[in-house]
């Protein structure tokens, strides 16, 4: 064999897999961003918090990697509808979601659900954090938290309380506070915010621990009474309304907060390069002042630190449900 024949079947031998390896449809895959459309997810109907968050998050990320991304609510069964659509969706990096604390670590301790949040949705990182405004409409006749409870035990059964739906923050966190209060108020569940504000607007739910930014403008046009928030220290938002541990449940700290996940079979690179994209919106200072002022606080995480926290808050809410004997209905 001469020189020249050797060389061509070396190369042959060397490069020809090399070609078919790069034109495979898993290495094409990976590729970022995504050729077609980049859908976020989101579990609640337009309106809400979730949805206000993740418009804003989308528009900049659009912008930055150039491809159109798409808000896509599927709003139900607090948040699983959406939560199970992301865990059965795509790999190949053209679908995310903007998850919640709900489905991601209270729910699978309440029902059973047809994803595993650990095995089925890889962490990005953390979007926003924020509290809970527990606010009620003018004709329930009450200012204050004390009222409030006083009523409630007062007619016991009767009061009700909106929520996002079954396993929801809202909903655990009005349950948390039955049980720290000793009172019967009975939960709602809605498909979302904006229906659950609208039903509280006109009087037929007796109160709901909405998100900042759905309150906010019903609070000051006084269609709504904001009774108190559900974090540890008072919302900047609403730096005149107190904590419900300030109101005489000391210790009382039920934190919300939204987190981009994706299937878990997407490739890592991809999972990798979303956690850069996404972190560099949420740092954005435009984005970040508008998150800011629909009561929203950026937190972004590493993707480790994200796994962390989730089953931090998981253990934690475990623990709660067991103990307290929390159900879903």
């Amino acid at each position: 064999m001469n020189k020249k024949s050797y060389l061509v079947r070396i190369l042959k031998v060397t490069l020809l897999p090399l070609m078919g390896l790069l034109l495979s449809p898993a290495l094409q895959a990976q590729e970022f961003p995504p050729k077609k459309t980049v859908t976020m997810v989101v579990g609640f109907a337009a309106g809400g918090a979730a949805d206000t968050g993740a418009r804003l998050i989308a528009k900049k990320l659009g912008e930055n990697i150039g491809q159109t991304v798409v808000v896509d609510n599927k709003p139900g069964a607090g948040g699983n509808i959406a939560h199970a659509t992301v865990a059965n969706g795509p790999t190949d990096g053209s679908m995310i979601l903007l998850g919640s604390i709900g489905p991601l670590t209270i729910a699978p301790h309440l029902m059973k659900l047809p994803y595993d949040p650990v095995k089925d949705l890889a962490p990005l990182t953390m979007g926003m954090s924020f509290p809970n405004i527990l606010v009620v409409p003018p004709s329930l006749g009450v200012t204050t938290l004390k009222e409030f409870v006083a009523l409630a035990k007062k007619e016991p059964g009767k009061l009700t309380y909106a929520s996002t739906g079954n396993g929801s923050a809202s909903h655990l966190q009005g349950e948390l506070f039955n049980l720290r209060a000793g009172i019967d108020v009975v939960h709602i569940p809605y498909k979302g915010g904006n229906p659950a504000l609208v039903d509280v607007l006109a009087g037929r739910v007796s109160s709901y621990y909405s998100a900042l930014s759905s309150a906010s403008p019903h609070i000051k046009t006084g269609k709504l009474v904001a009774l108190a928030t559900t974090g540890a220290k008072r919302a900047p938002l609403f730096p005149n309304v107190p904590t419900i541990a300030e109101s005489g449940y000391p210790g009382f700290d039920a934190t919300n907060w939204y987190a981009f996940v994706a299937p878990s079979k997407t490739p890592t690179v991809l999972l990798d390069r979303w956690n850069l994209e996404i972190v560099k919106v949420l740092n954005d200072k435009e984005v970040a002042a508008a998150l800011v002022e629909h009561g929203l606080t950026p937190n972004p995480m590493s993707r480790d630190e994200l796994a962390k926290y989730m089953a931090k808050e998981s253990s934690a809410w475990a623990k709660v449900i067991k103990e307290k004997g929390i159900t879903p209905d």
